[in-house]
């Protein structure tokens, strides 16, 4: 077993986190407190990748990235960004993937705030960037942790998506749960059970963080 592959994965898995975060918080806030009629069809488009397949995903990317494409060729030619079978690639493919499994705990965590908490905040002057920075979120801790701990997870576990967008690519796009693939495909049952047991650990301790913080666990053992 190679470590590579891992490395790459949690690699992809923190900068998915980190931009998903920066993301998720404004349309989380945006979809908790308007009362547009566009709202269902943003929360119908954060909440697409829950019921499609990855792979229809990956295909649609691929075409849209492909520098044999119109699209593709401008971001290629003008911009110098290929997007196809690159680790930039597999990071814009793991966001809009794994979009939902960070906005959703955040927009339930806002949601079940009592308005009087950002009334109070604006009767004081505060601006709304100042309250959902300094009242908003700090209330919110469980939620945010959730999400970011699923988002983790998630891109972990990856593959179709990934596999479309990013193809199979040694050292660059090549990331655990493919090489898990190719090992079986090669009959090499020993590396791809590595592999396998690396990610039930990793999978296994993220979640095990989530029920930990948000059940008071880590509070009772400190005392």
């Amino acid at each position: 077993m190679e470590w590579g592959p891992i490395i790459l994965t949690l690699k992809l898995a923190a900068v998915t986190t980190v931009i998903l975060f920066c993301l998720a918080i404004p349309l989380a806030y945006w979809l908790s407190h308007t009362r547009s009629g566009l709202k269902p069809i943003v929360e119908t488009l954060v909440s697409m990748p829950l019921v499609l397949p990855p792979t229809v995903l990956g295909f649609y990317m691929l075409l849209a990235f492909s520098p044999g494409n119109a699209f593709g060729n401008w971001l290629d030619e003008w911009l110098g960004i290929r997007l196809v079978f690159s680790f930039a690639g597999l990071v814009l493919a793991s966001v809009l993937y794994s979009l939902p499994f960070m906005v959703h705990p955040i927009q339930s965590g806002l949601s079940s705030l009592p308005r009087s908490l950002s009334e109070a905040a604006r009767v004081m002057g505060k601006s709304k960037w100042t309250t959902l920075r300094k009242v908003l979120l700090p209330n919110i801790r469980p939620s945010l942790l959730t999400g970011i701990v699923l988002t983790f997870a998630h891109t972990i576990g990856e593959f179709g998506v990934v596999l479309m967008i990013g193809g199979n690519i040694s050292g660059k796009t090549k990331v655990a749960s493919i090489a898990i693939y190719d090992e079986v495909e090669a009959l090499n049952y020993g590396a791809a059970n590595g592999y396998s047991l690396v990610l039930l650990a990793l999978s296994f301790i993220t979640l095990l963080v989530v029920y930990l913080v948000n059940g008071g666990y880590l509070k009772r053992f400190s005392l």
